[in-house]
């Protein structure tokens, strides 16, 4: 059965990686119809053909022609567009498609680069790799007797990928071991949730954060909540930060969940795309405890449109730093081969009417995803929440409360990029994996880490090591429960750590007053005006 074209909300972090995982991804689009330039089309396909013969027939080195074709007209064709429009071979369409689903078969971890060598970073709880006792720091040397050296981490994922209930035998090199070790597992549906578990922060408070918009995220969403227990809510704060967008309709499903039925999520329409406004069709059945929602220059398009559909309602405080800024919505269009195209049918506005796409006429695509300039909201672009807060578009979702982390110091910078990762590889070398419950860094594994650090070419002084004490044992805490217990459980913790996430709560008394001025407000509006005298 075909698979149909579905819209697309996402924003690559370099400008291919992002446009495969993120995106917005909007309604059905029709296929290609005939039109008034039919005939011009025609000319510059056969000029595009002869040019094409012509190269084939006369470079020095002989072509492919599916390369020609897939690697660099579809492309470049593509990159004349927008910075979202793209062309996705096989492998890059099947990844789009497994990271919508959430789910593949294979033995269930995520794995980085380090050199020539594929590094365990965290095997998922309850996969068969964590259930085998895979670690952290591991070094994948083998996988059915075939050497990894030299091979990426893609090359190497794909090699301990297959058939749900097929083995694969899994070599690996630990710290500590003078031989390998050897690992026979079988694969099985590994699902990736999108939505972490919901949990308190105090009481009465929860967190909840949704790592990207992919199929099943409104019924994780739902679920998690529900068995939290959300009838015993008086705040959440909604983690949004990092999460580069996903699809369309799951954004509208997310917002539903917190706004009255009926109310406005988003509306969407091009030049080819007839206007659709999106709303909210179950409603929050009257839950309208306070909420603050986080966001962060890399919280985009889908990201977008629930935080904006929130803020326009007065439905939650917005507290972070300006979102990423895209407007525009991909529809996907399957091709032969196992390729499609992910093309700008439409652009979305916010319930109050904003487009929040940011300008991208004068500077180059790399420059539209790595350099943002302050303060680039369109001063014409103006509208009003429904307690008339005044909100602007053209340059993502300002936030209600500003905040923004310290930048990283070149030590912090270290440790983040390999340090905490390699110590604590280290360090678990010569004592037990287990760890007590709610333990944190002492002394003793600070002083550890700091001599590890002296002993392996880390530059710092003293008074960088002192001033960076929090952060490290943040930092730490957070890379040291992944080994000891599991990234779910890092994930919790270091939030409980997070000083962005104690803003937060500290807010959610404005938030309440937020949502009670709009709703006098909005009943004052509406409230039926008594006869003149």
């Amino acid at each position: 059965m075909a698979r149909q074209r579905r819209p697309l909300l996402t924003v690559p972090l370099i400008v291919l990686f992002f446009a495969l995982l993120g995106g917005l991804f909007g309604p059905k689009a029709s296929a290609f119809s005939a039109s008034a330039d039919d005939a011009k089309l025609r000319q510059l396909t056969e000029r595009f053909t002869k040019a094409l013969v012509l190269v084939q027939s006369n470079e020095a080195e002989k072509v492919t022609l599916d390369k020609a074709i897939y690697d660099g007209a579809l492309p470049g064709m593509m990159r004349t567009l927008d910075p979202h429009s793209n062309f996705f071979d096989p492998k890059e369409y099947a990844l789009i498609l497994e990271d919508q689903e959430g789910r593949y078969s294979g033995i269930g971890m995520e794995v980085r680069q380090e050199g020539n060598k594929t590094v365990v970073t965290s095997p998922f709880p309850g996969s068969p790799a964590w259930r085998a006792g895979l670690r952290p720091g591991d070094v994948i040397a083998f996988v059915n007797d075939k050497s990894t050296e030299g091979l990426t981490t893609t090359e190497v994922a794909d090699m301990l990928k297959g058939p749900r209930g097929s083995h694969v035998k899994v070599e690996v090199s630990r710290e500590g071991n003078a031989d390998y070790l050897s690992f026979s597992l079988v694969r099985e549906e590994i699902s990736r949730k999108s939505v972490q578990d919901a949990f308190w922060l105090q009481p009465g408070i929860a967190y909840v954060k949704i790592l990207n918009f992919g199929d099943n995220t409104g019924q994780e969403l739902d679920s998690t909540l529900a068995q939290l227990g959300e009838s015993n809510l008086k705040g959440l704060v909604l983690d949004l930060r990092g999460n580069p967008g996903g699809l369309l309709n799951t954004a509208v499903e997310v917002a539903d969940h917190f706004l009255p039925k009926g109310a406005v999520v988003v509306s969407q329409w091009g030049r080819s795309s007839p206007k659709k406004v999106y709303t909210a069709y179950n409603g929050n059945h009257g839950r309208d405890y306070p909420m603050v929602v986080l966001v962060d220059r890399m919280s985009a398009s889908a990201a977008e449109i629930v935080s904006g559909a929130l803020q326009d309602h007065d439905r939650a405080l917005i507290l972070g730093e300006v979102t990423f800024g895209k407007g525009l919505v991909q529809t996907v269009f399957p091709l032969p081969d196992h390729t499609a195209l992910a093309l700008t049918t439409a652009h979305f506005y916010t319930p109050s009417g904003r487009l929040i796409q940011r300008d991208y006429s004068h500077e180059s695509y790399f420059d539209y995803y790595n350099v943002r300039t302050p303060n680039e909201r369109n001063p014409q672009d103006v509208k009003m929440t429904d307690s008339g807060r005044t909100v602007y578009g053209g340059g993502g979702i300002t936030p209600d409360v500003t905040y923004k982390a310290e930048p990283m110091d070149q030590l912090e910078s270290r440790l983040f990029r390999d340090g905490l990762f390699n110590f604590t590889r280290s360090y678990f070398a010569g004592h037990s994996i287990h760890l007590p419950e709610g333990w944190m860094p002492g002394d003793q594994v600070l002083d550890d880490l700091h001599a590890y650090l002296l002993g392996n070419g880390y530059k710092f002084t003293v008074n960088e090591w002192a001033m960076d004490q929090d952060w490290i044992k943040r930092y730490l805490t957070r890379e040291m429960y992944v080994w000891a217990f599991n990234k779910d459980e890092s994930d919790r913790v270091f939030a409980q750590m997070d000083p962005e996430v104690a803003q937060a709560v500290n807010a959610m008394p404005q938030a309440a007053t937020l949502t009670a001025n709009a709703r006098r407000i909005v009943g004052e509006r509406m409230a039926p005006k008594g006869p003149a005298h």
